[in-house]
C-alpha cells in the first residue's frame, strides 16, 4: 500500500493564523489543504449555515481519509474547537495508520481581535466577517488542548525523503 499520509489538524479560533500556517505547510510538506470556509464561500454559501457546514466538514474528513489512504498528507483547517472532534479524527486517522499531528495556535484574545478587525476591513470573500462579540463569545466555549492532550499527537514532521 505503501506509506501512510499524515493528518494535521489546525486548532485555533479565526484570527489565530491556521490559514497562513495551512498555506506555508501545504506548500512545504508538500499537503492537501482543505479549508471549509472556502468551500462554503466558493459555493455561494452562508458561512454561518451550521446544516451546510456541519455537511460539507463530514464530506471534507471522508476526503481526508481517502487521501491518506493514498499516501497523501493532508491538513484539515476546521478550527476543531472541541477535544471530542480532535479525539476522533486523531482515532480514526491512526486507525488508517496515519501519523497524526496536532498545530495549537495559542494567541491572546486581543491579538485575535486586532487581526479580524483587520481582516473584516480588508473585505475578503472567502472569509466571513466577525464581530468582537462573537469571539468573546467563542472564546469561553472553546476547549484548548493541555499538555495531556498534545502529547497524545505525533511531533511535528520533517519533510520525508522521496
Amino acid at each position: 500500500m505503501g506509506y501512510p499520509g499524515r493528518l494535521i489538524l489546525l486548532c485555533g479560533l479565526p484570527g489565530s493564523g491556521k490559514t497562513t500556517l495551512a498555506r506555508r505547510l501545504a506548500r512545504e510538506l508538500p499537503a492537501i489543504r482543505l479549508c471549509p470556509d472556502e468551500w462554503l464561500s466558493g459555493l455561494g454559501v452562508d458561512p454561518y449555515a451550521e446544516e451546510a457546514r456541519d455537511r460539507l466538514e463530514g464530506l471534507l474528513r471522508q476526503h481526508a481519509y481517502e487521501l491518506l489512504r493514498l499516501g497523501q498528507d493532508v491538513i484539515l483547517e476546521f478550527g476543531f474547537w472541541a477535544r471530542a472532534e480532535r479525539d476522533e479524527l486523531r482515532l480514526a486517522a491512526r486507525a488508517l495508520g496515519a501519523a497524526v499531528e496536532l498545530r495549537y495556535l495559542d494567541v491572546p484574545l486581543d491579538v485575535l481581535w486586532r487581526r479580524l478587525e483587520s481582516r473584516n476591513s480588508a473585505g475578503a470573500q472567502e472569509v466571513a466577517l466577525i464581530s468582537k462579540d462573537a469571539i468573546e463569545r467563542w472564546a469561553k466555549v472553546f476547549q484548548a488542548p493541555d499538555q495531556d492532550e498534545l502529547a497524545l499527537f505525533d511531533k511535528p514532521h520533517v519533510q520525508r525523503d522521496g
